[in-house]
């Protein structure tokens, strides 16, 4: 057997034995940072609770670095498929990020058969995954969850140039919230179809929450094609959180040999 058949079967079985983890990541930023060095900082995380051991002692942790020359491509994974639509929103100042929360149903993603509906989106800059070593100034993360609470996380990168248009929509009410800690806004209907990706294909590989309690089980998406954000807009993200977060982006971890799929449309000749 090739190694690329023990490696798509090996993927196969690891979406289907690992057990999966809930979207529910920390509300409150002020037990940890994203200072190095500190007590509080990501190389501490593991420490500061029992139940954060994982952030520490974690296999199978994210973000991490999504190396070509170390994935495989697997078309079996199919283009995504999601629908989503507009829905009311708040817009929350978690002190560690700024995250848009749908109230209503605001659709859905679909992975392996598994319905996961969109819940909220948040932003992290710069980076926090790589692409062959490259990190880039923004990603969001938009959180899905199914009917017993799995998770799945699609995340886009974003380089420095043209506005987000996505963003745009959402300055003026950033700026209300800016540096005030659980601070909320109501920003009425959101439609996240407005949330461009540009391109079918992207990486899939299983990983665990970002922040604390960095629970393992999260499916991951990461879409390949890299858009494009203004330095203001990442600037107005980066003054909205408190001091100790504006660059809130956890450190790459360790692959630990996990397989990484990537997936891109066939070329069929005529």
């Amino acid at each position: 057997m090739g190694v690329g058949k023990i490696f798509a079967i090996s993927t196969i079985f690891l979406f289907l034995s690992l057990p999966f983890a809930t979207s529910q990541e920390v509300e409150h930023e002020e037990e940890f940072s994203y200072e190095s060095g500190t007590e509080t900082g990501p190389e501490n995380w593991g420490h500061i609770h029992e139940e954060w051991a994982a952030c520490g002692k974690g296999q199978m942790q994210s973000p991490i670095d999504l190396l070509d020359k170390r994935v495989e491509i697997l078309p079996h994974l199919g283009k995504l498929r999601r629908s989503y639509k507009p829905s009311n929103a708040v817009l929350k100042n978690r002190g560690h990020d700024i995250m848009l929360e749908w109230e209503g149903e605001a659709g859905s993603l679909w992975i392996n058969g598994t319905e996961y509906s969109l819940k909220q989106v948040h932003w992290h800059s710069p980076s926090e995954h790589t692409i062959n070593g490259r990190r880039y100034s923004l990603e969001v993360h938009m959180v899905h969850e199914s009917a017993d609470k799995k998770a799945a996380v699609v995340g886009i990168l974003y380089k420095i140039g043209r506005q987000d248009s996505f963003l745009a929509e959402l300055e003026k009410y950033i700026k209300k919230i800016s540096d005030e800690h659980e601070a909320e806004e109501k920003v009425g209907v959101i439609d996240p179809r407005h949330i461009k990706r540009g391109s079918r294909k992207y990486y899939r590989y299983m990983g665990s929450l970002t922040v604390p309690p960095c629970t393992e089980g999260v499916v991951w998406t990461i879409i390949k094609k890299v858009r494009t954000v203004s330095k203001h807009q990442v600037r107005l993200l980066r003054e909205a959180v408190h001091d100790n977060a504006e660059m809130n982006a956890r450190p790459i971890q360790q692959t630990n040999y996990r397989p990484i799929g990537f997936y891109r449309p066939q070329k069929f000749n005529c």
